[in-house]
């Protein structure tokens, strides 16, 4: 089980990443203000649900690593924690503009436009890296069952994920409105991801 440290940071850390104006939630704003609520709502979940298959790849491949050798482990931290400072590094120089695109799209049924969200998330391999970048900070190798402690930590990041776009989904009109009119919303939204991600590295750099 996660401690409640591990789940509350988690969690912050997660919703701030999610909300930051990135591809998936910027689509799923777009699919919201051209397509109706609904169909925003289902292209959302489907981008959350992907997050599971990245879940999966990060469980099973850091679990053999920390199996096989904590040293390795301890070095894929570390390849995590400065991939997370260059992350954080990006977003705080960010000079903003997010701008939600709602031109139509042809015509999809939800199901079609779940599953559409699904691919775009599950095959984007920028998201695997930062899975297998992200989740592993989290991770307290001492407190034993790492993979279980992985699984749980993406699990909680795709129902936060699943609550936060489909919320998007269904105030995307105003939501997409209001980002529009104010371009460097965005900005703040990147610092405030920014910040928890040079945090995160840094302490990397100070724990083992």
């Amino acid at each position: 089980m996660l401690t409640p440290d591990q789940f509350l940071g988690f969690l912050l850390a997660a919703v701030l990443v999610t909300i930051s104006p990135g591809p998936d939630n910027l689509m799923v704003l777009g699919t919201g203000m051209s397509r109706g609520r609904a169909s925003g709502i289902a292209f959302g979940l489907g981008c959350a649900l992907g997050c599971l298959s990245h879940t999966a790849l990060a469980v099973i491949g850091v679990g053999a690593l920390i199996a096989a050798s904590p040293t390795a482990f301890t070095a894929l931290k570390i390849c995590g924690g400065l991939y997370l400072l260059w992350l954080g590094y990006g977003a705080l120089r960010s000079g903003g503009g997010a701008r939600v695109d709602s031109a139509v799209q042809s015509e999809r049924s939800l199901g079609a436009l779940f599953m559409k969200g699904v691919i775009a998330n599950a095959i984007n391999p920028k998201v695997v890296l930062f899975f297998l970048s992200f989740l592993p900070q989290f991770v307290a190798p001492a407190r034993g069952e790492a993979a279980w402690q992985m699984a749980s930590l993406g699990v909680v990041f795709t129902v936060q994920a699943a609550l936060l776009f489909g919320l998007l989904g269904y105030f995307a009109g105003s939501v997409g409105q209001w980002i529009n009119r104010r371009p460097r919303a965005g900005q703040w939204l990147d610092r405030l991801a920014g910040t928890i991600f040079v945090a995160l590295g840094l302490r990397l750099m100070v724990t083992r």
